[in-house]
């Protein structure tokens, strides 16, 4: 039952609740009415789904589209040089996670043999080797020292790189231009340039994995005749973006926050056989890939909520990992807890492909940073760490670290 509540003007972005919690309004929201009409900064009136059952219900209904080409794309923030609302964007090839089914089920399919579990689990090996490769490196260095820059960037895009097939001494150009594509606050003409540039690096690169397949992903996906350049493009794009932005940014907000909760990391110390449910609960908790949107392609019902045709729908992932109604104290990091049922790398056909491979990453670096640096810990005050809330994805510009 909702209550009636100030429709929110813009989403509620501020972090007033502390680093790892939701905005308060958005906690607020989910209290009172789960599923709320929102006025969007261009006047368009669409809605914000806080609530569990609610957000998962989205997510799993394909009426509620992922594509931007089919009407006015209202984003549900301040944008600069956008002073109303944007046309729609045409669909662009290889981006399956803006697309419906059968296009997305198409290409979706490419990729579902090379992130199986079990395939997952054989490059296991291979990623411990990588990350006590960058521990090796970490700890030869004098404190204190940014563990992003050193630590939960270098890995996981070693790992996707080597999966991909993508030069790794090409990083600093592809990790420069995703990080500028994650602005929120990024001018249009900007947000052109960068996608220009990292669509045209990666189509030479493809083109050449076509001429010349090696032993990757991108050169699997290179034999398939059905696919154009401009697909695998595309698709090369997402894997790259996806494979190491989201896990850094879990990688160093997750040790932050550890840092931040002694007792937690004392235990997590004491039994390292906690350490995937831990991975688990960090996820629930700190959910760094939380706004997504969607668009009604007809009126529907959701939570007794009447949701007109053509209005954009924005979910919150984190405030439905803080939902009471399906977690119990939500807002507490517990890493003895069994969670089931968290959306942190979403639900239905979008639920993300790489899930496998970013659990290995990150049980994988927290259990290495414990390991060999069992006196890690801040080396600035905790209010000073940077956050990244001018981001599509969550985390800490720097985490300042110090060791013994």
């Amino acid at each position: 039952m909702s209550q009636t509540v100030s429709v929110p003007q813009g989403l509620p972005m501020e972090r007033d609740a502390g680093p790892f919690d939701p905005p308060s309004e958005i906690t607020r929201l989910r209290e009172a009415r789960p599923v709320s009409p929102m006025a969007f900064p261009d006047g368009h009136e669409g809605w914000l789904v806080t609530g569990y059952e609610a957000v998962r219900q989205v997510m799993a209904d394909t009426r509620f589209s992922s594509r931007q080409d089919l009407g006015v794309i209202h984003v549900p923030f301040e944008t600069p040089g956008m002073p109303g609302p944007a046309e729609p964007s045409p669909q662009m090839p290889g981006l399956f996670i803006s697309m419906d089914p059968p296009d997305h089920t198409h290409l979706r399919r490419k990729l579902t043999g090379a992130f199986t579990v079990k395939r997952m689990k054989q490059l296991e090996e291979g990623i411990i080797a990588i990350t006590e490769q960058q521990l090796d490196a970490l700890a030869a260095l004098t404190p204190p020292v940014d563990l992003v820059q050193e630590f939960t960037l270098p890995v996981p895009s070693l790992v996707i790189c080597e999966l991909l097939g993508v030069p790794y001494a090409d990083r600093e150009t592809f990790q420069s231009n995703s990080s500028r594509f994650m602005e929120r606050d990024i001018a249009l003409e900007d947000k052109i340039a960068v996608i220009g540039a990292m669509f045209g690096y990666l189509a030479e690169l493809v083109t050449r994995k076509r001429a010349e397949p090696a032993d990757d992903i991108l050169s699997d996906l290179a034999r398939d005749e059905d696919l154009t350049i401009e697909d695998l493009t595309g698709m090369a794009f997402l894997l790259l973006l996806a494979g190491h932005e989201t896990t850094a940014n879990m990688l160093a907000l997750g040790t932050f926050a550890l840092l931040e909760h002694p007792e937690q990391l004392a235990e997590l110390r004491s039994n390292p056989a906690l350490m995937p449910d831990a991975v688990e609960e960090l996820m629930r908790y700190l959910s760094v890939a939380d706004i997504f949107y969607r668009y009604a392609t007809e009126e529907l019902e959701l939570d007794g909520e009447t949701i007109p045709a053509g209005s954009t729908v924005v979910v919150s992932l984190l405030a439905a990992n803080r939902d009471p109604q399906k977690f119990e104290r939500p807002d507490s990091l517990d890493v003895h807890r069994k969670v089931r049922g968290q959306v942190a790398f979403g639900h239905g056909i979008h639920q993300c492909l790489g899930q496998q491979l970013a659990r290995i990453e990150m049980r994988a670096g927290f259990d290495g940073l414990l390991r060999r640096l069992p006196a890690l810990r801040l080396a600035v005050p905790a209010g000073e760490v940077r956050l990244r809330t001018n981001m599509n994805i969550y985390g800490v510009h720097e985490l300042p670290v110090t060791w013994a």
